[in-house]
């Protein structure tokens, strides 16, 4: 049913076309098994939680490090929010920039052997502006064909020549740039792909780049904190570090436990994103207290080595164990572990079917990933145990199974 607008002024013809298809796109989502709904998860993060009123073991968080609950980094923010109040009250640029994030910003810098950090609110706004200050009109940004949609979205927004090569695919990158009319501007990769759970051959990356005279940004949302000497990321991993032209965009919510995200590089970059960035200019600064709590989890995820230690054991543990039980896992070290399943009506039948046994992974489909490619994403964090990850595979080949799951291509797959 159309419903009036409220002030008494009937609705054109036009609008109510407009409103029905609107309706007819939803319900072509839900036929095609691709509506999402937010579900409600109450109390902290942690492997055992409540979801929607129900308790269940996840494996969907992207608290790697399990510092997101931590006593002392709840605290800090606390301690934060009596110094500072709760809002910054402005953008960093008019008055919300504080000694705290002052603060993070140096840590950060020397915690990625960086000249500087920026602080941003988000990792998307923080790849927006970037790639939209780097990379103007007209001017070629060559990505990898599975990057964040953040990294995409910053070239359509900066009316960029947008061009994609195939996943991790150094070759036909190097094609791309070598072919280019003119100069490439920027090369963008993720470190770690968020649904893929693979790591970007970096190294390669970084020649073809410099090469060529362009800026490298590397997203590593997923890598910062995991991956790497230190949990430095999959740039100290390749031995690389965030200077000259290389470019490192990492956040703050997963791995370290919080919220926001920070750009690390060269000085002369920092400045220029101060002053032309718009997505750091016309915004709200993240609260002085929650940068008082990384500034905490930073130091936790620095000094506490058993963390990352252990998560390293729990990756090869699922590993090994999946493959014994002939799960499609995808070939990952990160703690993105995605299981192939191809059907999204399948994927989404599966993880009902887990959360019937109390088991919460998330079934990924398009237009997240490709169509034809759904599968399970399973995240694993330092505050799983053996235990918890053996509940989920006796669950994961019970489900196997019971479904006729089709079989994905074997190229895909380990």
């Amino acid at each position: 049913m159309d419903h009036p607008d409220p002030t008494g002024a009937a609705l054109s013809p036009l609008f109510l076309q407009r409103q029905r298809r609107l309706r007819m796109a939803l319900e072509q989502r839900r036929t095609r098994h691709l509506y999402r709904s937010p579900s409600t998860r109450a109390g902290p993060q942690g492997p055992q939680t409540i979801l929607d009123g129900r308790p269940v073991l996840a494996f969907c968080s992207n608290d790697y490090l399990g510092l997101a609950a931590h006593p002392t980094v709840v605290e800090a923010l606390k301690r934060g929010a009596e110094r500072y109040g709760v809002g910054s009250g402005a953008a960093h640029l008019v008055c919300g920039h504080t000694p705290a994030h002052s603060a993070l910003e140096v840590e950060l810098a020397e915690f990625m052997g960086a000249e500087r950090a920026l602080l941003f609110s988000t990792g998307y706004m923080a790849n927006l502006g970037v790639v939209t200050t780097l990379a103007g009109s007209g001017e070629l940004v060559v990505e990898d064909r599975l990057n964040h949609a953040s990294l995409v979205d910053g070239a359509r927004l900066g009316d960029a020549r947008l061009r994609r090569y195939r996943h991790r695919d150094l070759g036909h990158a190097t094609r791309l740039l070598d072919g280019s009319a003119g100069s490439c501007a920027l090369l963008a990769t993720d470190g770690v792909f968020s649904m893929d759970g693979d790591t970007a051959p970096l190294e390669g990356l970084q020649r073809a780049a410099a090469r060529h005279g362009a800026w490298m940004l590397v997203d590593d949302a997923h890598g910062i904190g995991v991956l790497g000497p230190g949990g430095r990321g999959t740039l100290e991993e390749a031995g690389l570090a965030p200077r000259s032209n290389l470019v490192v965009m990492g956040t703050l919510g997963k791995a370290l436990g919080t919220a926001g995200a920070f750009v690390a590089g060269d000085g002369l970059l920092i400045e220029t994103l101060i002053q032309e960035a718009r997505t750091y200019i016309y915004t709200t600064a993240p609260p002085p207290a929650l940068a008082e709590a990384t500034r905490v989890s930073l130091r936790l995820l620095q000094r506490e080595d058993w963390r990352r230690e252990r998560l390293t054991d729990l990756i090869a543990y699922f590993r090994a164990q999946a493959r014994a039980c002939a799960l499609p896992v995808l070939p990952s070290a990160s703690a993105i572990q995605p299981l192939m399943v191809g059907d999204a009506s399948m994927a989404l039948r599966i993880s009902e079917a887990l959360l019937g046994q109390g088991i919460w992974v998330t079934a990924i489909r398009p237009p997240t990933v490709p169509p034809g490619q759904a599968r399970l994403r399973v995240t694993l964090c330092a505050t799983h145990t053996r235990q918890h990850l053996d509940r989920l595979l006796d669950a994961l080949e019970q489900t196997w199974r019971r479904l006729p799951i089709p079989r994905p291509d074997a190229e895909t797959v380990e």
